[in-house]
């Protein structure tokens, strides 16, 4: 079921569904609650799932002072949907931008975080990261020439072919950001969210928690290296190294859920 929560003069969409352990799980720049739910479209083994549209995105509206699009801002209102919910602990974690979401909770609201689960992490500890210029460079095209004339000009691109000839996948995922119904109105957090960052650099080692990291190979938005540096770096954190959805999507679906569900239910 969808529901809403007012926050900061903004209704913010949420699906909270299942019962069990309750999971946070958030979604990437420019998607919304669908992604993180569609790895678990056919039900939740044990998991409460949890997941709300950030500001800018999917049916949370309007979008609000430009000057809150950013990680730790979200990070906040994750952790007031928790409120709404009254849910004080959770296993919290998150796509791409939802995974940067999930260490800053982890790291500034450690106390309502029992597990971290991060997915195919898109930052370390600096801002605007060579992988995520691409955003920006979208954002600022929807900006200066609207969304239909911006998708031409970026189909017509060097950056569009070299991430086309190196990950299918990834370049339909940016092409889309075009095709948002309310992407001239949003296309803020395209030019924002890249240049933030989840925390300092190495602040992740503070996490104590138990840890689940995400990656795969054959995705220049999400580098592989970046996945095992933060398995590596956290203590004690887990590496699961799952397919490309540009090798299988099917595949890719199947293994993140597995990789979570376990990682759920050994919990202690």
């Amino acid at each position: 079921m969808s529901m809403h929560f007012d926050r900061d003069g903004i209704r913010f969409h949420y699906r909270d569904e299942g019962a069990g352990i309750p999971f946070v799980y958030q979604h990437g720049l420019g998607a919304d609650l669908s992604q993180p739910f569609s790895f678990f479209a056919g039900g939740h083994r044990d998991v409460r799932l949890m997941a709300m549209d950030c500001r800018g995105h999917g049916q949370t509206r309007p979008l609000g002072p430009e000057e809150r699009i950013g990680i730790a801002s979200f990070a906040d209102d994750v952790v007031a949907f928790m409120d709404h919910r009254g849910v004080d602990r959770a296993v919290v974690g998150g796509i791409s931008m939802g995974a940067a979401i999930a260490l800053n909770i982890a790291l500034r609201y450690p106390a309502r975080v029992r597990a971290l689960v991060l997915q195919r992490p898109a930052w370390l500890g600096q801002p605007i990261p060579d992988n995520l210029r691409v955003l920006v460079q979208i954002g600022e095209m929807i900006r200066a020439h609207g969304a239909r004339r911006g998708k031409e000009l970026f189909l017509a691109s060097p950056e569009y072919a070299a991430l086309e000839r190196e990950s299918p996948d990834t370049a339909a995922s940016n092409l889309a950001q075009f095709d948002h119904l309310r992407a001239e109105e949003t296309c803020a957090k395209l030019v924002r969210i890249p240049h933030d960052a989840p925390c300092a650099d190495r602040a992740w080692t503070a996490v104590r928690v138990p840890t689940l990291v995400i990656a795969n190979r054959v995705d220049p938005v999400h580098p592989y290296a970046f996945g095992e540096t933060l398995a590596r770096e956290i203590p004690g954190a887990q590496f699961a190294e799952v397919t490309s959805k540009s090798i299988s999507l099917e595949r890719h679906t199947a293994e993140v859920r597995e990789s979570i569900e376990d990682f759920i239910a050994a919990l202690p």
